[in-house]
């Protein structure tokens, strides 16, 4: 066929809309990454109140390094809400101080930006990376975790874990996926797909099991 005798396209007539692009991840329409401009702390509870529970969560324990991880994130949220920024400076400098510390000594990489629900567990500790969009209420995570995107050409895939999942030792959740309510990922489990609520899921990739 003659260049001139191409089909033309519909997205090329004179006042036509512009063709669909697909939407990255499971064709779901994505909001943008969380900018960290603003205190995403739960809203039902003052931020001390929100790391009183975060202590009994972590069994009362100030050894914990679960604990100290959380409580900066809460700390990190917090400071978002003072205005103007300039006063806002010497929280930041504590906040990005504090992060590193935790990530140097204990290997528990969370930052401010995920949106972190209340009462959750971090185990143990070292090699836990949770690079999440959002983690929900009652989330149990155990030591070598991993949350985050599944290949650099798409670093705004990042997964969503809802409330009361239990995440076993090892596991990793990767791209744009939901982990749906009180679902238990196994011990070395890979997500990459979505889990429906309710859910027990094992091996590379995750598969639902019944125990």
């Amino acid at each position: 066929m003659a260049k001139d005798d191409a089909p033309v396209q519909t997205s090329q007539l004179p006042g036509a809309a512009p063709a669909a692009q697909p939407t990255p991840g499971h064709g779901r329409p994505r909001s943008p990454l969380p900018r960290g401009d603003t205190d995403e702390n739960p809203k039902d509870i003052s931020v001390l109140r929100l790391i009183l529970e975060d202590y009994r969560t972590h069994d009362s324990d100030l050894t914990q390094p679960g604990f100290w991880a959380v409580a900066v994130h809460r700390f990190g949220n917090w400071r978002m809400g003072i205005k103007p920024k300039a006063l806002r400076t010497p929280c930041t400098v504590a906040y990005r101080t504090l992060y590193t510390a935790v990530s140097w000594a204990w290997g528990i990489d969370l930052s401010y930006t995920v949106k972190l629900g209340r009462r959750v567990r971090i185990w143990h500790h070292g090699g836990i990376v949770l690079g999440a969009r959002a983690i929900g209420d009652d989330v149990q995570i155990r030591q070598n975790t991993t949350f985050g995107v599944l290949a650099v050409s798409d670093l705004e895939g990042k997964p969503i874990i809802e409330s009361r999942v239990d995440v076993g030792a090892g596991a990793c959740v990767l791209g744009e996926v939901t982990v749906g309510h009180d679902t238990v990922i196994g011990a070395n489990t890979v997500v990459v797909k979505d889990v429906p609520p309710n859910s027990t899921v094992f091996g590379v990739p995750a598969r639902p099991v019944k125990l």
